[in-house]
């Protein structure tokens, strides 16, 4: 395992110096950049105002697109597990069928 290092990421205009292991430097990139464009977002609207509440609401909406994307990966795993269900039922039917 290799030791983490020190990057930067920008985010609205400021830089933060982030710990991080070589091999997940780039998700973390990659997170920053959305996390970026998503406060920015919620500034350019105009409703919010002020860095703290901005980030509140980033956190709020990400958690809410987390909390989504959760839900919809259970209902499909139940669906997955459902067909193979139905497949591994039709398997034991042929094969009944065939020892028979």
């Amino acid at each position: 395992m290799e030791l983490p290092s020190t990057i930067s990421v920008t985010i609205l205009d400021k830089e933060y110096r982030v710990s991080c292991p070589p091999d997940e430097q780039e998700a973390l990139l990659m997170a920053a950049r959305y996390l970026n464009e998503k406060m920015r977002d919620i500034r350019s609207s105009g409703k919010v105002i002020g860095i703290e509440r901005i980030a509140v609401m980033a956190a709020l909406n990400l958690s809410y697109e987390l909390m989504q994307n959760r839900s919809k990966a259970e209902v499909e795993k139940a669906d997955t597990q459902t067909h193979i269900d139905q497949l591994l039922g039709k398997l034991d039917q042929a094969l009944s069928n065939v020892e028979s």
